[in-house]
């Protein structure tokens, strides 16, 4: 199982609720998490058969940015 993690914009509640069900349909329910907590707010994804730039593009389609972790 890969893991992929990218910084991203995601920072409450809310924001991880409008990018579930895409990340849930790109990636798997289940298989990432944001955390919120830390400051570059890390998505960590864990997959088979996914790539950062597939993730990074759901993440934008929900309106938010995503970009590799510095």
């Amino acid at each position: 199982m890969e893991t992929i993690q990218l910084k991203t914009n995601i920072k409450c509640g809310g924001c991880v609720a409008a990018v579930t069900p895409i990340l849930n349909q790109t990636v798997g329910e289940g298989n990432w998490q944001v955390d919120t907590q830390n400051p570059h707010k890390v998505l960590t994804v864990q997959a088979n058969d996914v790539t950062a730039e597939a993730v990074t593009k759901a993440v934008q389609q929900a309106g938010y940015k995503a970009e590799p972790l510095p």
